[in-house]
């Protein structure tokens, strides 16, 4: 929502949420995590809110990926799967497979902005989402982040 209304001025936490249909406070501590990176800024008074810092075009999702959510895939940061390739002869060709599939995400990550998902086919702007039970998006992957992160 907020790469969709750059420029525009800030837009408060209560409309980002009920579009997005998140929780807002879940929503505030993504966002203060934005804001802690400097991604985006937030506004206050009367017309106060939350607001992109860079052009969408300028924010890759692999940034917001890595800020909230950690590596880039569910398979391990790149440094720890090569250790592994390293020490595990036995494994050593499943985490090469784990590896170049991490590769692979990082790159189509890495290559994708904001701009690139806002511009593709989705919700008219002003409309409200609906909820998807079955499959969940790649957006909803980046703002949700990993329910598992942290636990061990």
């Amino acid at each position: 929502m907020l790469a969709r209304h750059y420029n525009q001025g800030a837009i408060r936490i209560r409309d980002i949420a009920y579009e997005e249909t998140l929780p807002e406070k879940f929503l505030e501590l993504i966002l203060l995590e934005l804001k802690n990176a400097r991604m985006v800024e937030s506004v206050r008074g009367a017309k106060g809110g939350y607001q992109l810092r860079r052009p969408p075009s300028e924010i890759h999702l692999s940034e917001i990926i890595r800020l909230i959510d950690g590596p880039l895939a569910p398979f391990g940061d790149a440094d720890q799967l090569r250790t592994l390739i390293d020490r595990d002869a036995e494994h050593r060709a499943l985490y090469q497979v784990f590896l170049d599939v991490r590769d692979a995400a990082a790159k189509i990550l890495e290559h994708t902005t904001l701009a690139d998902i806002m511009n593709s086919k989705g919700v008219e702007p002003g409309k409200r989402r609906k909820k998807k039970q079955d499959s969940p998006s790649v957006l909803s992957m980046v703002v949700h982040g990993n329910p598992t992160r942290g636990q061990g």
